[in-house]
C-alpha cells in the first residue's frame, strides 16, 4: 500500500462493511488512490468522509453514490437469542469477531467490537438479528470516532490472521494425511493389483504437489 493509500484508509471508518464494493476498507483506499473507485461510495463515513478523501485526493466534494447506500447512524448488532439456532453463519461472516458461540450453542454481540456493518443480517437463516441505534441522530464521522475506527481496524487485521493461520494449518493437518496414506498405501488399500496401485500412488503424489505449491503461493 503506497502513503496516498495509506492516508485515504486512516480516513475510512474502517467498519469492514463492503458497502463500497470491495472486500475492506484497505482495498477500497487502494482503488481510490489508483483511480479506480470514486471518493463518495462509503455510507458509513457519510458526508464529512467524502470531505477528507476530497481533501486528500485533491478531487472536488461530491454526494454520496446512493447505489452504495445512504449515510445513517451508528449500529450495532442485536442478536434474539430465543430465537437463534447456533448455525455459527455471522460468526463466519462478522469481519472482526464480534460474535461469539459455538455450533448448535446460543450466539451473542460483543457491542465494542461491533461496526454494524450489516454483513450478519442476510446470512442468518430465521431472522433473529436486528441493528440497535447507538449514536442517536448523529450519523457518518459526526458519530464515529478515531477510536472506534482504530479497534475495528485492529480486529479485523487480528481476524484476517487468525483465518489464515488456521488455514495454513488444516492444509498442514490435510498433507500429512496424504503423506501417511503415501507411505502405508499398500497396508491400507484393498487394492492389490501393483499397476492400480502405482496409479493410486501417482494421484496421491499430484495432490500433495498441488498443496505444497499452494502453501508456497500463501
Amino acid at each position: 500500500m503506497n502513503e496516498l493509500a495509506r492516508r485515504i484508509d486512516a480516513a475510512l471508518p474502517q467498519t469492514q462493511c463492503t458497502r463500497c464494493g470491495y472486500p475492506d476498507c484497505a482495498s477500497y483506499a487502494q482503488a481510490i488512490a489508483a483511480g479506480e473507485a470514486g471518493i463518495n461510495q462509503c455510507p458509513p463515513g457519510g458526508a464529512e468522509g467524502i470531505e477528507r478523501l476530497a481533501v486528500l485526493t485533491g478531487q472536488p466534494p461530491v454526494p454520496l453514490d446512493p447505489k452504495f447506500g445512504v449515510e445513517g447512524p451508528v449500529t450495532v448488532a442485536v442478536i434474539d437469542e430465543a430465537w437463534c439456532i447456533g448455525c455459527t453463519l455471522c460468526i463466519e461472516v462478522c469481519p472482526t469477531d464480534a460474535i461469539l458461540g459455538t455450533h448448535k450453542r446460543m450466539h451473542t454481540v460483543v457491542e465494542p467490537y461491533c461496526t454494524g456493518c450489516e454483513l450478519c443480517l442476510p446470512v442468518c437463516p430465521v431472522d433473529c438479528i436486528s441493528l440497535e441505534v447507538v449514536s442517536g441522530e448523529r450519523s457518518g464521522w459526526q458519530a464515529w470516532t478515531p477510536e472506534q475506527a482504530q479497534l475495528g481496524r485492529e480486529r479485523y487485521t487480528r481476524r484476517q490472521a487468525r483465518l489464515a493461520r488456521e488455514k495454513q494449518e488444516h492444509e498442514a493437518r490435510q498433507e500429512a494425511k496424504l503423506r501417511e496414506k503415501l507411505a502405508h498405501l499398500a497396508d491400507h488399500s484393498q487394492i492389490t493389483d501393483p499397476a492400480l496401485l502405482d496409479r493410486k500412488r501417482a494421484v496421491i503424489e499430484a495432490a500433495l504437489a498441488r498443496a505444497r505449491a499452494q502453501r508456497k503461493e500463501t
